[in-house]
C-alpha cells in the first residue's frame, strides 16, 4: 500500500495537521507540535504554514 500524508480525524488538537504529519513520518505527535510551535516563535512563518498544510493536506479518509 502507498504511503499518503494525510490530516488526522482521531487524537486532533487543531485540524490534525501535526498528528499527521507525525504518523506519516513515525514519530510522536508532540514532538511535532513542539517543533511546529518553536518554528512559529522564531518569525512567525510557522502559522501561515500551517494554514496553508491545512487547506493542502486532505482529511484522512473514514474507511482507513
Amino acid at each position: 500500500m502507498e504511503k499518503r500524508l494525510y490530516k488526522i480525524n482521531q487524537g486532533k488538537m487543531v485540524d490534525g495537521v501535526c498528528g499527521g504529519i507525525a504518523e506519516y513520518f513515525g514519530l510522536d505527535p508532540s514532538l511535532v507540535r513542539l517543533a511546529w510551535i518553536i518554528f512559529s516563535a522564531m518569525g512567525g512563518s510557522g502559522i501561515p504554514a500551517y494554514i496553508l498544510a491545512a487547506v493542502i493536506i486532505p482529511r484522512e479518509p473514514e474507511h482507513l
